[in-house]
């Protein structure tokens, strides 16, 4: 038993060829350009970021904090000589002590996570 529908369907797919020529298929849909493909790990590696080593902090209250001056010292949560946390964007990658360089501070990197950008997915 068939439904009116049924028999729709097959009328409109009988109107179907069964080959289509692929000359005049392939002539009517615009070729989309190729686009190469991108490596998203090596664009990830020319993107700049902040990197800061951190000290250590303290919490104070704001009457603490307007009695500062510039003799004020404070002590942080940090033990002395203990290893510095490598932040990078403001989130911890690693642990440091600091060196110098020249004139300037530099760090030496005493641990490190894994950063590895090439198991970005692309």
């Amino acid at each position: 038993m068939s439904s009116p529908s049924d028999s729709i369907a097959e009328t409109l797919l009988a109107d179907i060829p069964d080959h289509l020529d692929d000359e005049a298929t392939n002539a009517s849909v615009p070729e989309t350009p190729v686009r190469p493909r991108r490596n998203v790990a090596q664009m990830m590696r020319k993107i700049s970021v902040t990197l800061t080593l951190e000290v250590g902090s303290a919490r104070i209250s704001l009457q603490e904090l307007s009695a500062l001056d510039s003799n004020s010292v404070l002590e942080l949560d940090t033990l002395a000589g203990e290893p510095l946390t490598i932040k990078i964007n403001g989130t911890p990658i690693g642990r440091a002590e600091v060196v110098v360089t020249g004139d300037n501070y530099g760090l030496k990197v005493l641990e490190i996570s894994d950063l590895d950008l090439g198991s970005i997915a692309t």
